[in-house]
């Protein structure tokens, strides 16, 4: 399947736009290098559960407020949203994709809101680079995301709108600021009417918790059966 990685190789980065965040050289290469690992293909898992994540590095700036969408786990920076994924893969045993967009994202914070802003406010959308094959392999898909202004980043709206899940479970979780889910489970139900989306049993985890979170994490997915 294109553009499909084990969690293994998840180690890219998110920007939750309640306090966005960039890192030093040192993780901004880290960034890149492992960004670049999730072009690459491993054997698959034969398992009929999908996590689909969005999530954007910051790679400017190097102040307190600058690691706010990335966090320090087992000796190395990986985004927020991004680290969710990758243990929401490893405990349901699942594949797993990562939404890309053509055009990067500002790397510098301030520009990076007020891009994000603009593309929400005007409904602009992203052009994808990565793309989604053998969905009728899945059966349960957990979508991933950072909240932007809250509600759900652009390219997570550019994915859904271009994607069909009818028949599908969905089941969201997200990294946030302080605002919570806001809207974003009711965005992605009307944007997939005819998909049966999980609006109880739900997670998002703040920036400030995530890498102490993993217990958390498993005792959810424990709750949901997995």
């Amino acid at each position: 399947m294109q553009k499909l990685t084990m969690y293994g190789v998840i180690l890219s980065s998110m920007v939750s736009l309640s306090a966005c965040s960039s890192d030093s050289t040192k993780s901004e290469v880290s960034t890149t290098q492992n960004r670049e690992s999730t072009m690459k293909q491993n054997s698959r898992s034969q398992s009929n559960y999908l996590v689909v994540y969005y999530s954007e590095p910051e790679s400017e700036g190097t102040d307190a407020v600058a690691g706010a969408s990335r966090a320090e786990y087992e000796n190395r920076i990986v985004g927020n949203t991004a680290l969710m994924a990758e243990w929401v893969a490893e405990q349901v045993n699942s594949d797993i994709h990562e939404i890309e967009t053509t055009e990067p994202y500002p790397g510098n914070h301030e520009k990076l809101v007020d891009q994000v802003k603009e593309e929400l406010s005007q409904g602009m959308r992203p052009r994808l680079s990565s793309s989604l094959e053998n969905l009728e392999d899945y059966d349960t898909i957990f979508i991933g995301y950072p909240i932007w202004w809250s509600d759900i980043p652009t390219p997570l709206y550019a994915f859904l709108e271009d994607t069909d899940l009818s028949g599908k479970r969905i089941i969201p979780f997200s990294t946030h600021g302080g605002s919570g889910f806001s809207n974003t489970i009711s965005t992605i139900s009307e944007l997939e009417p005819d998909a049966e989306v999980e609006t109880q049993n739900v997670l998002t985890i703040s920036r400030e918790n995530i890498s102490e979170a993993r217990e958390e994490v498993n005792d959810w997915l424990n709750d949901l059966g997995f």
